[in-house]
């Protein structure tokens, strides 16, 4: 490690015996730094963007984006995730890169992961991903040494059999594996699961087990936390303010690249909000989550990418101080210790638009995601007009997930939608009256929460 040079005052030797906060009554932000030789890079050998990036990842760029995030932030942790030609690349500055990553995980504790490429789960037959995961686990525990292995891989979409996998196979315990409302965007779609932690079923990775014998023991976390009104669109026009963009929300590209510092700093803030203020009193804790790539470092300027961060991770500790920066290992941890089984959480938010670009502060959404279905409110609060579902996803119907796909014959829409979904795609999708909907789905609704007869 002598060519990744440390940070001058920053933090300590971590240790590794600080105590693991509870989840009930904190704040969470899981952050991840990625790190990759193209834009679109699947596997070693599928990319799907001839743009060559690698040049655009250097020490510098991701010591600067680690520093930003520690400057006010000192014993906050966070995860490095490495596409498999990251992890295998010998050019000098992939080896410093790795190298300082290391240096990171053994003074702060960061965690070292695997991110498997761009959706592999739309190009790659689920056995070769598996083989992938456990080969990109094996180079990880080489380099970083003593034995080290990822709590959490950090997989875009993967398959209920490739988490299955890594529960059984590797022992691990969480992944990264959905986009909350990912449809059209990426070339790609996998909409219909809750937007925070759960133990998928068996059938589909967007589907919460419903049984013991339909459960994969490994927690289902998100990668992008999204402001819940921009995401009602598919797909997205441009990053724009004038645009729209259905991953809007803590996504720097969708906020701070598109609207600059100040407009989409205030985005991030809302989106944040949602869940560390109203919800933070719904649900008794809340959840963050973000991934930024290195290359932006190149492509956006060091002074935008690393003015964003730390103003993000600056604002959040002064406005939540009591929020805890972790790993997305070390979180999904957290998480499984307090929920054995998807029987114990049940979400609610509420949000209100913040007037920028398309989250239109005139609307007012109002979400339930338990173990049994995904429900979605909403009104005109102005106009003070009727509240209409827009979403109801039941998790109670058999879910089939699409068969092994190859790079030639890709499969690219993992969605989850049976009832009614947001994003108003089909005849169906048409927003109801909470009192039109059918007999059997009112009382399926009011037998988990029988308090949404009110409405």
């Amino acid at each position: 490690m002598a060519e990744a040079q440390g940070f001058a005052g920053v933090g300590k030797l971590f240790e590794s015996s600080r105590p693991q906060p509870r989840l009930s009554g904190n704040r969470f932000v899981t952050f991840c730094i990625m790190i990759r030789t193209t834009p679109w890079e699947v596997s070693r050998d599928v990319k799907l963007l001839d743009r060559d990036e690698s040049t655009w990842h250097t020490l510098d760029g991701v010591r600067a984006m680690r520093e930003a995030f520690s400057r006010s932030n000192p014993d906050g942790r966070m995860t490095w995730g490495f596409t498999l030609n990251a992890l295998e690349d010998k050019r000098t500055n992939y080896r410093q890169i790795r190298d300082y990553a290391v240096e990171c995980h053994e003074r702060f504790g960061d965690e070292v992961s695997y991110f498997p490429g761009y959706f592999p789960a739309m190009y790659l037959p689920r056995e070769r991903v598996n083989r992938e995961m456990s080969e990109a686990i094996q180079i990880i525990t080489s380099f970083v040494g003593n034995g080290y292995r990822p709590q959490a891989i950090m997989g875009g979409f993967l398959s209920a059999d490739n988490l299955a996998y890594l529960a059984q196979k590797e022992d691990i315990h969480t992944a990264h594996a959905v986009i909350w409302s990912q449809h059209a965007i990426d070339g790609g779609g996998a909409d219909g699961s809750p937007s925070y932690p759960f133990y998928p079923s068996t059938q589909h990775f967007c589907k919460p087990a419903q049984s013991s014998a339909d459960f994969i023991d490994c927690v289902n976390l998100d990668g992008w936390t999204v402001d819940f009104i921009c995401a009602r669109k598919s797909g997205a026009l441009d990053h724009k303010i004038t645009g729209y963009n259905s991953r809007r929300g803590v996504g720097p590209i969708e906020t701070y690249v598109g609207w600059g510092i100040d407009l989409g700093h205030r985005e991030v803030m809302h989106t944040q909000s949602i869940h560390f203020d109203e919800g933070f009193t719904r649900n008794n804790w809340g959840w963050v989550t973000n991934i930024w790539e290195a290359q932006m470092v190149h492509e956006f300027g060091k002074d935008l990418v690393c003015s964003a961060l730390e103003r993000w991770v600056t604002d959040t500790k002064k406005r939540w101080p009591d929020t805890h920066f972790v790993s997305f290992g070390e979180f999904g941890s957290i998480w499984r210790a307090e929920h054995k089984t998807n029987e114990t959480w049940n979400y609610s938010f509420l949000e209100r638009g913040s007037g920028l670009g398309d989250s239109y502060n005139n609307l007012e959404i109002e979400w339930f995601m338990n173990k049994h279905f995904r429900l979605a409110f909403l009104r005109d609060w102005h106009e003070n007009t009727p509240r209409k579902v827009i979403d109801f996803t039941r998790y109670d119907l058999d879910a089939h997930e699409p068969p092994d796909p190859s790079p030639e014959h890709p499969e690219k829409s993992w969605d989850l939608m049976n009832r009614i979904n947001q994003k108003q795609l089909r005849p169906q999708d048409t927003p109801v009256l909470l009192s039109e909907m059918s007999l059997e789905d009112r009382a399926f609704i009011f037998n988990t929460l029988p308090a949404l007869k009110k409405y």
